[in-house]
């Protein structure tokens, strides 16, 4: 046979494999099991605890580049660099990569399958198992030796009648969208992460100031109180006093430089370097703008912008793929095809020898017995999928609870800084009375020291009291979601 021949008979059997496929092709439309629907939007009920913090502004949510609102480009570097560089985030974008991938995958066993194949044999043919002589006349016939090549096509298709394929694809796209909204999740953490983690270093540069600080007023006190006693004015309990609010001072500074080591090394796994690669952070709260105002989503905008809350939504609707494939698995499964072979004893001639051959197939499988596994699957699927409901539920009640925690905590946090500031205030007075009572001669130094020791106590309740501000307008801002984009194909 010639080539054209050959052509021209393939065709033909693919030409006849395409007049059953249109016909069958109707049928595959339908796809059983549940279909999935968004969940209800919060009742008109739901929502956040009434909070008193007057810098919330309801609405659509903060924008992107939240940080931004500190007013600190170096935040704002720090932050950029985490997301480029943090390797959490690395392995969040591979993961959505690789299911990315399996969209694909699934898709292409929706698609005819087409395979070539093809074989080179020797053989050798034992007449005598066909009932033949191996002599003729005398003289001995030898077993014919030969070689043989084939080569083939086939293409075959499932119908997919039931779904299976096209709730996997469902299932397979959800899930890719719950890893993006996975990643989203992360790339908020993370720079969440990193703008508490400066801020919580600028605490602390505040703290080991303030107390050096102290330390020199206390070190003041001590030579004092000793000048003091040496001139026959003070005691012995004056001078011990002094030197112990010296000592106790002194002692805290090592724990307060170990919160620094370990605050500056978090900084640097979360921007994916080692701590000596960091470089400086001298920095300070001053640094920093307090935002007066804090944008934050509505309940109803909250469940369409938090990643983590669309990621439940995914992850659900993958479950109730699942129950539409696991249904799919009781129902019959039709598959059609077709194949040529082409058969010759001399490799040149493959194209050309008239000995071919062609089939067009269509074959059913139905499940009949399989000991209860494939209603048991069914079953731990709509298990699976009411889990998920749950859970996006659980998700949705605890983002909400996150907002008024915070909204209640930013409140309360203005109202303490005035309090703890009207305190410092108070302190301050206080001692600056006491000292010019003592240099008169109105008051011992006990009573200086006692000041002394107030003050201290204020200063530092109050820096604790504002760095616990700024943390939790960081903490607002990621908890209504940061100004994420709702598509999550955008990562």
């Amino acid at each position: 046979m010639s080539t054209p021949a050959l052509l021209h008979s393939g065709n033909n059997v693919f030409r006849k494999a395409s007049v059953l496929l249109p016909l069958l092709l109707t049928a595959a439309c339908m796809k059983v099991g549940p279909d999935f629907a968004a969940p209800p939007p919060p009742s008109a009920s739901a929502g956040y605890a009434q909070g008193a913090y007057p810098g919330a502004v309801l609405g659509d949510g903060p924008q992107a580049g939240w940080w931004n609102a500190f007013a600190s480009p170096e935040l704002d570097s720090l932050v950029q660099r985490a997301l480029a560089g943090n390797h959490s985030l690395a392995a969040s974008r591979a993961t959505l990569e690789k299911a990315r991938e399996r969209i694909a995958a699934t898709a292409g066993r929706r698609l005819p399958q087409v395979d070539a194949n093809g074989r080179a044999e020797y053989q050798r043919v034992n007449l005598a198992a066909f009932g033949l002589s191996d002599s003729f006349g005398g003289a001995e016939i030898p077993n014919p030796e030969f070689d043989l090549y084939t080569l083939g096509a086939g293409i075959s298709y499932d119908l997919d009648l039931f779904g299976r394929n096209s709730r996997a694809l469902e299932q397979a796209k959800a899930q890719a969208e719950a890893e993006g909204r996975a990643t989203q999740a992360a790339h908020l953490l993370i720079a969440g992460r990193v703008v508490e983690q400066v801020l919580a270093i600028a605490a602390l540069n505040d703290r080991i100031a303030t107390v050096r600080q102290l330390l020199s007023e206390d070190e003041r006190n001590v030579t004092l109180t000793e000048a003091r006693r040496k001139g026959g004015d003070g005691t012995l309990v004056e001078v011990l006093s002094a030197q112990g609010q010296l000592a106790e001072d002194r002692a805290n500074m090592p724990s307060f430089e170990q919160q620094l080591v370990e605050g500056r090394a978090m900084l640097a796994v979360l921007l994916g370097i080692s701590p000596a690669e960091l470089g400086p952070t001298h920095f300070t709260l001053q640094q920093f703008t307090l935002p007066a105002r804090v944008p934050v989503a509505l309940p109803s905008a909250l469940v369409h912008k938090r990643p983590d809350i669309l990621e439940a939504e995914a992850r659900l609707h993958a479950a109730i793929a699942a129950v539409g494939v696991a249904t799919a698995q009781l129902y019959p499964d039709v598959t059609i095809g077709a194949s040529l072979t082409q058969q010759t004893s001399q490799p040149g001639q493959i194209t050309s020898s008239r000995f071919n051959a062609f089939d067009i197939f269509a074959g059913l499988s139905a499940p009949i017995f399989h000991g209860g596994t494939l209603k048991a699957e069914k079953r731990g699927a709509e298990a699976e999928a009411r889990g998920a409901s749950a859970q996006y539920q659980q998700v949705v009640t605890e983002a909400f609870g996150q907002v008024s925690g915070l909204l209640s905590a930013l409140g309360n946090d203005n109202r303490e800084f005035a309090e703890r500031q009207s305190a410092a205030d108070l302190a301050d007075r206080s001692l600056h009375l006491s000292r010019r009572s003592f240099e008169v001669g109105n008051s011992g130094v006990l009573q200086v020291l006692d000041a002394n020791r107030a003050y201290q106590r204020a200063q530092l309740t109050l820096l604790d009291t504002r760095s616990r501000q700024y943390r939790n307008v960081a903490r607002l801002y990621v908890a209504t979601a940061g100004g994420w984009v709702t598509d999550s194909s955008e990562n």
